[in-house]
């Protein structure tokens, strides 16, 4: 444990011990004075009456900042805990799009009813945003931003940001309006404050401005910002009128909700989540058991394969101790291309050249890893059992296996992405499974056209 580590700790028993003491002006200037990061952490650490405590400490701005370094996935138990009253007073003076995230994870009945018993400026805000579809860019903008028209000096403009500034998620970029309210142009913060005071705005303004329209998907933003190394995007309507911003803070959140979801898919638990600590075990079972259910089946194709050649099996059993090994390689091969082909489709790097590079290099990385293993086995098998032949078998196979694993890990992605298919939900088990059948297809043909060698 580290030096920080520990003492965290012991300032978070501290913090434990003045709740039990209810020494109300010791607890807040000690809590304050952490991070809200540290806040939240200790937070979520505390029982359900030592969270009740630390409401009545709080104020609802406090409150706030804490709730912006607490999961999703918690947040719901937190906010319907809360006083109703205290708790629409945490949504006013949360940014609206991290307020909206919120409520998104509540019930309809519950949205309904802090929104009735809000502020009518606070609650109109996230009424605006919550009617945008799930992962577009409206479901995650802000509309806390500084906007000013083309016709303004550089003295009005600096005046209006100040006033604008408290309440802006940020006053890094200032976006340039005409005066019907559409998007023309963009300033940034250096350029507005190094200018005369008497320019006009839209002989300073950038004219290329890049925006996204508000029903844009967000892993497409999140691309973008990436390419363009924005730290806030404009979001737009048919009409070019300006209707929020979307800030690097709410697509790094993203980031981690697709990265999250790909590993759900990854695995075979699409729907599922990863994140499952308040869904029962019944629950958890119905969405992991169809995906189940149908490598179950693809399962026992690979066992009637193996039926198959039961004629080579009764005459030389010592291939069947084999079978794990050539069908695990397989798998794990596989699954490394697919791993390199879904991160390469998900963000955007293949073209239709760089696809045909990405699978040339995919299966001449398979022939060189497989020709390595199948050496290696080979003279395993020898030194062990004795048999060259045997070996040489085991080790072909490997060769073989091995760079159709990588190839198919490799094309698979790419035809469903093609098809319009999340390539995603083509990992984890079922290339294992496909990789299965190959495999054991290709060592057991051998063994049978070349059993006299084994005898």
């Amino acid at each position: 444990m580290t030096e920080q580590v520990q003492e965290t700790e012991l300032y978070f028993d501290d913090l434990k011990q003045l709740l039990e003491e209810e020494d109300t002006k010791l607890f807040r200037e000690k809590f304050l004075d952490m991070h809200p990061y540290d806040q939240a952490m200790f937070f979520r650490e505390q029982i359900y009456d030592d969270r009740l405590k630390i409401y009545t400490y709080l104020s609802p701005l406090e409150m706030s900042d804490i709730m912006e370094y607490i999961d999703l996935e918690e947040t719901e138990e937190f906010i319907t805990e809360m006083d109703p009253r205290f708790a629409t007073m945490v949504f006013a003076e949360m940014a609206v799009d991290d307020a909206v995230d919120i409520l998104k994870k509540l019930t309809k009945d519950e949205v309904a009813s802090f929104l009735a018993i809000m502020e009518k400026e606070p609650a109109d805000e996230i009424k605006a945003l919550l009617h945008y579809e799930e992962k577009t860019a409206g479901s995650i903008m802000t509309t806390e931003f500084v906007s000013m028209l083309k016709t303004q000096t550089v003295r009005e403009t600096l005046r209006q940001m100040k006033e604008k500034a408290p309440a802006a998620e940020t006053i890094y970029y200032t976006y340039v309006l005409d005066d019907q309210k559409r998007l023309v142009g963009v300033l940034s913060l250096r350029d507005l404050i190094i200018a005369d005071d008497d320019v006009i705005i839209e002989d300073l303004m950038s004219e290329s401005v890049v925006s996204v329209s508000v029903g844009r998907d967000q892993e497409e933003i999140a691309q973008m910002m990436r390419d363009y190394d924005f730290l806030a995007l404009p979001v737009v309507d048919f009409q070019n009128h300006l209707l929020g911003i979307i800030t690097v803070d709410d697509i790094l959140d993203v980031m981690d909700e697709e990265a999250s979801d790909d590993y759900s898919k990854f695995a075979a638990l699409s729907g599922a989540g990863t994140k499952e600590r308040d869904v029962n075990p019944l629950k958890s079972a119905k969405k992991r058991l169809p995906w189940l259910i149908i490598l179950l089946f693809l399962g026992m194709i690979t066992a009637s394969l193996i039926n198959s050649f039961e004629q080579t099996l009764e005459q030389v059993p010592i291939v069947a101790i084999f079978i794990p090994l050539i069908a695990g390689m397989a798998g794990n091969a596989g699954t490394q291309s697919l791993a390199v082909a879904v991160r390469g489709i998900a963000v955007g790097d293949y073209g239709a050249e760089k696809k045909i590079k990405m699978i040339m290099k995919e299966i001449t990385t398979g022939l060189f890893v497989g020709g390595a293993c199948g050496i290696v086995v080979t003279l395993m098998i020898y030194f062990w059992k004795g048999n060259f032949f045997l070996g040489v078998l085991v080790g072909i196979a490997i060769l073989v296996t091995l760079t159709v694993a990588t190839l198919s890990g490799a094309i698979i992605p790419l035809i469903m992405d093609k098809i319009n298919i999340d390539p995603a939900v083509a990992s984890g088990p079922f290339i294992t499974t496909l990789n299965d059948l190959t495999s054991i297809l290709i060592y057991f043909g051998m063994a049978t056209a070349f059993i006299g060698l084994l005898l």
